[in-house]
């Protein structure tokens, strides 16, 4: 039987090809309709399907698991409206893929900054290379940062707490109860919890959309081609995809995983040169490269063990 890491690797490997079609069809979406409205509709249509499928994980959950799935699907809320502006306003989706993934350099100071988790020199030196490749980026003709930049960049940091949180709230935890006694609980469900984050970032994007954005200009011209976009989104580029990413963090604690999701803005940035024809110039690639190389480092130790391992 096939041990439960290698199990987990082999489905983040998944997680990265989902992830990047998701790229594909959320840009394809936003072309057609308004980003939060496509958003919301995809991830309660996706939030749907989950909850059919885990109803008794669903019933099964306890307050407090459900307070720590709630917020850890504010979080990606806020992350998701960030980077789905990003790919409305941005000009290149396998630049923004790789200014997006910054978040895996910036995990482990989000435990620092918020879990006083120690880090390692490899974490400090990955944020300063980080930087190098964000200068190349911005710095075609001084300094001049998109705004569609400026969200992916936002979208990064929150993608680095919801890791964070998602993982805690996949994993065994404890609480005080009204008592003064110390309870203990598994994990959350991977499709109870990831069933509640997607229904989270639903509900918030539809109230963002509520506000800012055309509601019956949309419906009034609303197509079989966003029709189509929004149901392929919602059952590959959703529900899949985060269903597998949860339950493979579930499988092991190990974090080399978060090495492998490094793979996900080279196949986004191959799809778009593929799909849309997108292509960087030498600066570009050369920044996307700096960054790719942040990525490695800050995870310098784990990749060591890993390889050593294999």
């Amino acid at each position: 039987m096939m041990p439960s890491s290698i199990k987990a690797d082999v489905m983040l490997v998944g997680v990265t090809l989902l992830a990047a079609v998701s790229w594909i069809m959320s840009r394809e979406a936003v072309l057609l309709m308004p980003p939060l409205l496509f958003m919301s509709l995809r991830f309660l249509l996706a939030a749907l399907l989950l909850a059919i499928l885990g109803h008794r994980q669903l019933k099964g959950l306890n307050i407090h698991g459900l307070r720590r799935s709630m917020t850890v699907g504010v979080v990606f809320a806020a992350g998701m409206s960030c980077w789905v502006m990003g790919i409305f306003t941005g000009t290149h989706v396998g630049e923004g893929a790789f200014l997006t993934s910054l978040g895996v350099v910036l995990v482990p100071v989000i435990s620092f900054l918020f879990f006083k988790e120690k880090q390692t020199r490899s974490t400090w030196l990955a944020l300063l290379v980080a930087c190098i490749g964000l200068a190349l980026l911005s710095l075609k003709h001084g300094f001049n940062v998109e705004l569609g930049q400026l969200f992916y960049l936002t979208a990064a940091i929150i993608f680095a707490l919801f890791f964070r949180l998602n993982t805690q709230a996949a994993n065994a935890y404890q609480w005080v109860d009204a008592q003064g006694q110390t309870r203990h609980a598994k994990g959350v469900s991977a499709i109870a919890l990831t069933a509640i984050v997607l229904a989270m970032v639903g509900v918030c994007t539809g109230l963002l959309s509520l506000l800012f954005e055309p509601w019956a200009a949309t419906f009034k011209h609303f197509s079989l081609a966003m029709l189509g976009w929004i149901v392929a989104s919602a059952l590959v580029g959703t529900a899949m995809r985060f269903l597998l990413q949860t339950y493979a963090q579930s499988l092991s604690n190990n974090t080399h995983g978060v090495v492998i999701m490094v793979v996900e803005p080279v196949w986004v940035a191959l799809l778009a040169m593929l799909w849309f024809g997108e292509q960087m110039s030498l600066q570009q690639l050369l920044g996307c490269t700096v960054i790719l190389c942040a990525l490695l480092i800050s995870k310098a130790s784990v990749l060591h063990h890993w390889l050593k391992g294999s």
